[in-house]
């Protein structure tokens, strides 16, 4: 059978929308679709394929932990989580997190959680 959907977007719910939009599209490397309003952006690839991130502004709660989240694998995991961190992300420390993972799990600016994997090895 044919493969018919694919992911087209992942959407992040959000409160401070041009906060959001700023640091996922500096996290990323995405650019914002043009014609959204300050209830909904956009961002995609700026280079490449890949799904696009949406950042929909309606209120609601950050679960802990997270029922999804996204991975971002990293060739220099340390140097990304530094200009993560710099960009305004936080390292969620975790009691239950194996010595050894290949993951640090951060959250955005309101909390949305995501790892950081170490693909370069």
């Amino acid at each position: 059978m044919a493969q018919t959907v694919r992911i087209g977007s992942i959407v992040i719910r959000v409160d401070d929308l041009e906060r959001q939009k700023a640091f996922w599209a500096a996290a990323l490397d995405y650019v914002p679709r043009e014609g959204d309003d300050e209830t909904f952006a956009l961002l995609r690839p700026r280079t490449g394929p890949g799904p696009n991130v949406s950042l929909d502004r309606v209120g609601s709660t950050v679960q802990i932990p997270p029922r999804i989240h996204l991975d971002l694998y990293a060739d220099d995991q340390a140097a990304e989580v530094a200009r993560l961190r710099g960009l305004g992300a936080t390292e969620i420390h975790w009691d239950k997190r194996p010595a050894d993972a290949d993951y640090i799990i951060m959250a955005d600016p309101e909390g949305n959680r995501f790892c950081v994997i170490d693909a370069g090895g």
